[in-house]
């Protein structure tokens, strides 16, 4: 059977589903069998341990208390974010604070251990060889979504591609739950009434400890250098990443990414797109009439100077939604539809004005370095970086080369800015400030008309933030306090 055949079989699965709904009851029984073989056995010795009281943390106690399994919370933090809510939920669960108790992991059966804690800590580690299976929420989820799943991971782009994807099901007429690692937590993604299909974005964190999950399509976007302090070398890294292939899904894989391409694996039916131009592609681009277009193979789909999203690596997200669309089955029409529709995310490659001729952009999601060298690449003339915060572990020297090309001046914030500093060591004007509000005055000193301010950090933000979208916000602000935009 080839692939445009599977494609229209899906697409008939869908629309046959309706026609055929499963009973209340039977729901329910299947549920609990597929719940049981993940805790195995079910039973009044069942308990599971929920390490971190994030989004995640908050989610999976809610989805235990729901199925009547016994557990208990703990959290390293004296008052964790998800608190108040399970409080207000569920006001007798157990919940220990401000450190990993001992007597939190005493008796446990099953660790459910959030994306955000590492799963070297000696208490979890002490845990897994005394024999308590460990737990992810996404293999719960896996047990209990009946629904197609497309799975999207990658040190960068995730959100965008993932956001996209989802469109692209919604106008197809597509009933598409969005979440897992961008906004709503996977579990809270399960409802009585099955969608027809899940788009989900996933994490390292969330791959590494996740064997359930085998996706109807997945991609690999990329893979950069990130997360070092949590694995030891890039080799670890990709191994995570390389987790979302699991099963017989089709695997939607990036050309023009060595790592990813090496991916592929013989027998399973592959999607490959890329920049290349290179026309044995599923999806690429090509010249028609002195214009590039999007093309699926040799047909053109869409002129990529129509696309919303600025910056030629949103080109080869666009091209990765599409394919992974196409795997689901989405009808090329919708896809198209969505690509005119979808103008981006807060904070990635967002532009927030133009004041005194330049341009001030919003990538505070850029909390690497491919991502940071990513959005240099998409930006046309000089730019003033704004970059700094928790590096990670990662070498910053990687985007010597192109900050010297494409920068007029840095200005560098948060707890890594010396390793920018040193090296760059005066290759360009460095600026080192405390506070976005002095990096956004410096910037503006520094920047002449036609250039662009671009805050594209390379680091995460918690070292100075709540998140990247509260480090995005504060630019903004800042930007806002220099006085009123022009056009």
């Amino acid at each position: 059977m080839n692939r445009r055949q599977k494609t229209e079989d899906r697409r008939q699965e869908w629309s046959a589903r309706e026609a055929r709904p499963a009973s209340d009851s039977l729901r329910a029984q299947r549920a609990s069998s597929r719940l049981s073989s993940v805790l195995c056995p079910l039973s009044s010795d069942t308990h599971v341990t929920v390490v971190g009281l994030g989004k995640t943390g908050l989610s999976g106690a809610l989805f235990l208390a729901r199925h009547g399994i016994p557990f208990v919370v703990v959290d390293s933090r004296p008052d964790p974010p998800g608190l108040p809510e399970l409080r207000a939920q569920l006001p007798d669960a157990v919940v220990f604070a401000g450190g990993f108790a001992a007597e939190a992991f005493a008796g446990a059966t099953h660790l459910l251990v959030s994306p955000g804690v590492s799963l070297g800590h000696p208490e979890i580690e002490q845990a897994r060889q005394s024999g308590v299976a460990m737990l992810s929420d996404i293999d719960l989820f896996a047990c209990m979504a009946r629904a197609p799943v497309a799975a999207i991971t990658g040190s960068n782009g995730k959100s965008t591609v993932t956001t996209l994807v989802g469109l692209m099901a919604q106008k197809a007429g597509l009933r598409a739950k969005v979440g897992g690692n961008l906004g709503t937590p996977a579990l809270d993604l399960l409802a009585a009434n099955e969608p027809d299909c899940y788009v989900l974005e996933l994490s390292s964190f969330q791959l590494e400890r996740t064997s359930l999950l085998q996706p109807t399509a997945a991609v690999v976007l990329n893979v950069t250098p990130d997360h070092m302090d949590r694995y030891q070398d890039i080799e670890a890294y990709v191994k995570q990443k390389q987790r979302v292939f699991r099963g017989s899904g089709v695997m939607v894989l990036n050309a023009d990414d060595p790592i990813v391409a090496r991916m592929a694996v013989a027998g399973r039916n592959c999607l490959h797109y890329g920049l290349s131009g290179n026309r044995g592609l599923d999806y690429g681009v090509g010249m028609i009439a002195g214009e590039e277009w999007l093309m699926r193979g040799t047909a053109p789909v869409k002129r990529s100077s129509t696309l919303p999203l600025a910056g030629r690596h949103n080109v080869s997200n666009a091209l990765a939604a599409l394919a992974l669309g196409d795997a689901m089955g989405f009808p090329l029409a919708a896809m198209r539809r969505a690509l005119s529709d979808f103008v981006g995310l807060d904070h990635r490659m967002q532009r927030v004005a133009r004041l005194n001729g330049v341009t001030w952009i919003n990538d505070s999601k850029a909390t690497n370095i491919g991502a940071c060298r990513a959005a240099l690449e998409g930006i046309n003339g000089k730019s003033v970086l704004i970059a700094g915060g928790d590096a990670k572990g990662a070498d910053v020297s990687e985007l010597r080369a192109i900050i010297v090309d494409k920068v007029r001046a840095a200005v560098l914030i948060g707890r890594d800015a010396v390793f920018f500093e040193h090296m760059l060591n005066g290759a360009v004007t460095t600026v080192k400030v405390e506070t976005m509000l002095q990096a956004v005055r410096h910037a503006h000193s520094l920047a002449r008309p036609g250039d662009t301010v671009l805050l594209s950090p390379a680091c995460a933000s918690l070292d100075q933030y709540a998140d990247y979208q509260a480090r995005g916000r504060a630019f903004v602000e800042a930007i806002r306090r220099l006085g009123d935009h022009d056009a």
